[in-house]
């Protein structure tokens, strides 16, 4: 198959295209810090004729097209788009910055719309395909202190599940996949702020590699419009979303409890 993948040079992405790569797939590589994806392939001593990369900026229409275009033009299709990149600053609404709030809404939900839109067109064209998007149980119940955030990944989940309903009488498949907290550089980040303590109140972290799995091995076979990581986490989360005033109530004591493991929590 053929894969572009967001965010591809750190955390999951890059685990994604790992996986994706020794399954014998061919990837299209892309990252808005093109020397950080430049160093990474050198690492990775990828072959040449199954790895494309490209600097990709998610906020801009125009580079969506243009890494459609280079994906296109190397292999006629894309049978899967994985929309990883993300961004995350935790902050207390009467702390943010307007700058704040564009960064969160442009790179999390509207750079995933814009890749979404891109990729549906072609796929449609050729007869059908895979997106593959990823938010968040962030994006299930609402985490105070990672309000913007939280706010983007509804966004991408609402959006998703909406399309998936559009395109699936046209053999393009939309699939939403909403992790806990992963064990990547976005956690390392909250660490070191009091207001994403929520974060780290789950009983374990996930492992990037367990999120990769599923997602070849269910997500890609059985096309989900969504999938919950834990289901149990998930379970909770949609609970929380249901009723709003009881997830209010609970959240105190899941600060508290994520503040204790935040202050033990070790970087990678």
């Amino acid at each position: 198959m053929n894969i572009l993948i967001t965010g591809a040079s750190g955390g999951l992405g890059k685990n994604l295209a790992e996986k994706a790569y020794a399954l014998g797939h061919n990837i299209l590589l892309t990252n808005l810090n093109e020397k950080a994806l430049k160093d990474y392939i050198t690492k990775q001593k990828f072959d040449k004729n199954r790895v494309l990369t490209s600097k990709l900026d998610v906020t801009s229409p125009s580079d969506w097209k243009k890494v459609m275009d280079l994906a296109y033009k190397k292999w006629g299709k894309l049978d899967i788009l994985m929309n990883v990149a993300g961004y995350l600053l935790p902050g207390y609404i009467e702390n943010v910055s307007p700058k704040d709030i564009d960064k969160h809404i442009d790179i999390n939900a509207k750079g995933l719309m814009y890749g979404t839109r891109e990729a549906s067109i072609r796929m449609i064209a050729q007869g059908g395909g895979h997106i593959i998007n990823i938010a968040s149980l962030a994006g299930v119940a609402p985490i105070p202190g990672i309000s913007l955030y939280s706010t983007s990944k509804f966004a991408v989940r609402g959006f998703s599940l909406a399309v998936a309903q559009e395109l699936r009488p046209k053999k393009v498949f939309v699939s939403v996949v909403c992790p806990d907290a992963i064990q990547t550089p976005m956690l390392d980040l909250q660490k070191d702020y009091e207001e994403a303590s929520m974060t780290f109140s789950g009983n374990r972290y996930l492992k990037t590699e367990e999120v990769t799995d599923i997602i070849f091995n269910k997500v890609i076979p059985n096309k989900p419009m969504e999938v919950l990581i834990p289901g149990s986490r998930g379970f909770l989360a949609k609970v929380g979303s249901f009723l709003p005033g009881l997830n209010a109530l609970l959240s105190p004591s899941l600060m508290n409890k994520g503040k204790k493991k935040q202050t033990v929590y070790k970087k990678n």
